[in-house]
């Protein structure tokens, strides 16, 4: 098959011509929708010469007519080609009224507009507009939109677009309309629509000048009395933005809408977010704590998009991680001051470590910003996302906060209503703070994890402390040499007592810059050889080797003063235990815990309830992905079986005592969304699961009672997920039933039920999962059931999926084939497993390359595919 092309960050263009505004009728239909458009369009000064005007329209969008100031255009004057529309000779101002049909029932992709459970709803970014009608679909071309929708009023009474309602009517006996204007100019990814039967929940928010906006959150009638957790997190969301970074909201409504069909997250649409219900739903009888948390996390970031996003956009979708990057930044903050600053800090490095590290080190490696791609859609990444957001929390780190908030200031000032770079944004914290930026800007340019090397010396008679640190950066597809980062590492220095040494100024924190290759620091006056506690609360996105011995690892991890360092110390003990572990394995040898481990472990118990929130971090093991990720070799079975095999021992070794803190954490108290009550379940759940270990009756019988009593989701899941996982259970298929019979009319919670049985590691799995597949439950429409099955299989059940004979992999790649003539987009990040085929053995090598190798074949690809693929077997 011939390669999709490449598109290129260096042959970027303005754009010849610009939009003034956009009036846009919709009459809704169901498989013949027409819209009309009326661009008014003027030629770019910026631009010397422009031959013709360049419109975007996807292949199933019907022209039914164009006309060139209100005169029909001939056909000889246009052309199409693919995905453009061209027209040539045309005068420096003018207006475009363009009709078009097109089939929403029918669009599988969910890009464009298409129909969720019967309800109309739009996904734009990045390049869905072009599948209503034909228009610059690109984020530097910004325009105020107009907006009006006809539809049936009985079947869709509620008609919503992005800004302000400005009219509406009744058109005949059948239809009315109503139309939006939103006076922000925008560029047509953020354009949205939703029409439907649906419920409102709403509330209102009086900004910081004393404006009052209206809030409402839409939903399906059933869902009704699952809407207060996100009304509530975007009052505390509006008022964070406005005392931490200054920034009101500038619309008089601000809308959400609940739609179960979506393939991403969220949508930050201007004025009118529409959400995967599985980020906006939450009810304490049908959502897990987790689920609350990202409920509270997702709204935020959507809402933070208003300003880093939306009045200040991306001037092209190579600076995608200019919006996204930010704002996961300005979210995560946000949770963790609603939260615990040290549990939000483990989430977000684990999924850094875990699964970001790991994109570094694969076929689709690429920098913050990008340099190219085939599909943009492959590139809503965790390297865009989390690691932007690392980029972004370095230059708060290095600025301060003080001058960051200035920055943001001088960025909001100087780019409202512009589509920029994230070069603008770097130059704007720079210009704030009067520091040099230039070599940090390697970040957003170079793809890989750093490694730092660091050794130590202290000599006692100049009481001198050295610290020499070394940074490297592997080769990476679009670079094999890397100059050096600009890296902020947090150090604290402890004394044999365990107590903080002052460094400047009396910090116990002080802040290193490394920007060679290597760098030596020098500490003052420290009275004694030190223990360091190195890149504290994970300063950067790095991987970092000391030669800390394991003693000095239990010491950091009873005596730190940074929490995150403290988890981390623990996790490094428990790796390297592990790792030891899986060799014995392999050589068949027993497998024992040292009396060292089993020591620490006695301190971490003696001390469990003392901090809830910090002893449930501290005492779960490293996951499979994470030790996987530390593996130069992966081997999925020995992993597996090592950290079972540690996690049962510690239950037998403490069984005493993981029942008395399982008893300790009850509660008689009603459910609370409150950190410490969450925290409490969480303590409560994980003595649970390492109960559920052992092969004990008794232990069983207090995981049936809890699924059968428990007055939330989170206490019956964690109960549901420890006897249907369990290798000594045969109750494992009644909870089931019991599960599906009380709950079976609530969606999100059946993607629960559906993952709890695709992740079971018992033998067996891939049969269970085929099982799934034909369900009632389950629908191969909706992204939420795909990845509640076949991602959580391949994703998360990893001694399956890599079954020595490849079904796991064969079935994979079934469904990849199948699902992208269906949705491209879900078909490519399904994908992730089997990019990864270098970190295996030859075995699994050469069976993951021939599944890659037949879906190249299989025909004719779509680009999102296709780039994943044809990266993957580049070797």
């Amino acid at each position: 098959m011939s390669a999709k092309p490449v598109i290129y960050l260096k042959d970027y263009a303005l754009p010849g011509y610009l939009i003034e505004s956009v009036n846009l009728t919709f009459e809704l239909h169901e498989t013949q929708t027409h819209v009309t458009s009326v661009l008014k369009v003027k030629r770019n000064p910026d631009i010397a010469v422009v031959n013709e005007l360049e419109l975007h329209g996807h292949e199933t969008v019907i022209l039914r007519s164009i006309k060139l100031n209100q005169q029909p255009l001939d056909p000889s004057a246009y052309r199409r080609e693919k995905e453009s529309l061209y027209i040539g000779y045309l005068p420096d101002a003018f207006e475009l009224e363009i009709t078009t049909e097109i089939n929403p029932q029918e669009n599988s992709a969910l890009e464009g507009l298409y129909l969720s459970d019967g309800m109309y709803c739009t996904q734009c970014e990045a390049e869905g507009f072009r599948r209503i009608t034909f228009y610059p679909d690109r984020p530097d071309v910004m325009s105020v939109f107009t907006t009006t929708l006809i539809a049936n009023k009985q079947q869709f009474p509620v008609l919503l677009s992005n800004g302000n309602p400005i009219d509406q009517g009744e058109l005949d006996a059948q239809r009315h309309w109503v139309t939006w204007q939103d006076p922000f100019p925008k560029p047509a990814y953020l354009f949205a629509l939703v029409a439907g039967d649906l419920s409102c929940l709403e509330d209102h928010f009086i900004t910081q000048s004393g404006r009052r906006v209206t809030l409402q959150i839409f939903a399906e009638p059933k869902d009704l009395e699952k809407l207060d957790h996100a009304m509530t997190a975007l009052k505390n969301a509006m008022r964070w933005d406005e005392q931490v970074y200054g920034r009101e909201y500038d619309l008089d409504i601000y809308m959400i809408v609940a739609v179960d069909f979506f393939n991403m997250g969220a949508m930050e649409n201007k004025g009118l977010n529409i959400f995967n219900t599985a980020c906006v739903l939450a009810h304490p009888k049908t959502t897990t704590d987790a689920g609350f948390q990202r409920v509270e996390s997702v709204v935020a970031h959507e809402y933070f998009h208003n300003w880093s996003g939306n009045r200040v956009t991306c001037r092209d979708w190579f600076q995608l991680s200019l919006k996204e990057g930010f704002t996961v930044f300005r979210d995560q903050c946000f949770s963790a001051d609603m939260h615990s600053d040290v549990v939000q800090r483990v989430d977000e490095v684990g999924i850094l470590r875990t699964a970001q590290f790991a994109e570094d080190a694969g076929p689709m490696a690429h920098p913050v910003r990008p340099a190219s791609f085939i599909e943009i859609s492959n590139f809503y990444t965790l390297t865009v996302y989390e690691k932007g957001a690392a980029v972004v929390r370095m230059l708060h780190t290095l600025l301060g906060e003080t001058a960051f908030r200035q920055g943001a200031d001088l960025y909001f000032e100087r780019h409202d209503g512009q589509a920029v770079t994230t070069d603008d944004f770097v130059q704007a914290m720079a210009d704030a703070s009067g520091r040099d930026l230039t070599q940090f800007k390697r970040w957003y340019s170079q793809a890989g994890t750093p490694r730092l090397t660091v050794t130590d010396h202290y000599d006692p008679d100049t009481r001198q402390y050295r610290l020499s640190i070394q940074q490297s950066c592997p080769a990476t597809p679009e670079a094999n040499q890397k100059q050096p980062f600009h890296v902020p590492i947090s150090v604290g220095l402890l004394d044999q007592n365990g107590a903080p040494i002052p460094l400047k100024q009396g910090a116990t924190t002080q802040l290193l810059e490394l920007t060679e290759s290597q760098q030596t620091f020098v500490f003052e006056q420290i009275d004694e050889r030190p223990i360091p506690s190195l890149l504290r609360h994970f300063s950067a996105p790095v991987k970092l080797s000391y030669p800390y011995t394991d003693d000095q690892l239990a010491f950091l991890l009873r005596h730190d003063e940074d929490g995150f360092n403290r988890w981390d110390a623990g996790q490094q003990l428990a790796l390297r235990l592990i790792s030891q572990l899986i060799q014995d394995y392999q050589q068949q040898k027993p497998m024992v815990l040292p009396d060292a481990f089993i020591a620490t472990w006695k301190h971490l118990m003696a001390h469990a309830a003392e901090d809830p929130a910090m002893s449930a971090l501290l005492m779960t093991l490293p996951s499979e992905a994470y030790i996987s990720e530390q593996a130069e070799e992966i081997d999925p079975v020995a992993i597996h079986h090592v950290r079972q095999f540690i996690k049962q021992a510690l239950a037998e070794t403490f069984a005493q005592e993981w029942l008395t803190l399982y008893q300790a954490q009850d509660s008689d108290r009603a459910y609370s969304s409150e950190p410490a009550e969450m925290a409490r379940r969480s303590l409560r759940n994980l003595a649970l699961g390492y109960l559920m270990s052992l092969p004990n009756p008794a232990h069983l019988a207090l995981a049936e009672q809890q699924f059968s009593t428990a007055d939330n989701m989170t206490d019956q899941f964690a109960a549901l997920v420890n006897i249907v996982h369990s290798d000594f259970s045969d109750a494992g298929q009644s909870v089931l039933d019991s599960f599906l019979t009380q709950w079976q009319q609530e969606s999100l919670v059946m993607n629960q039920w559906l993952m709890v049985q695709a992740t079971d590691p018992k033998p067996g799995a891939l049969a269970r999962v085929m099982q799934l597949l034909d369900h009632p439950i389950y629908d191969a429409r909706n992204p939420n059931k795909i990845r509640s099955v076949i991602g959580a299989f391949c994703n998360q059940n990893a001694v399956n999926f890599h079954a020595e004979d490849g079904s796991g992999y064969r079935f994979l790649a079934d469904h990849i084939i199948k699902l992208d003539g269906q949705n491209p987009q879900i078909a490519a990040r399904l994908l992730t497993p089997l990019t990864r085929w270098k970190r295996f053995g030859a075995d699994r090598q050469a069976k993951m390359l021939a599944q890659l190798q037949r879906i190249m074949d299989s025909g004719n690809l779509s680009g999102d595919v296709y780039e994943v693929v044809s990266k993957s077997l580049s070797k």
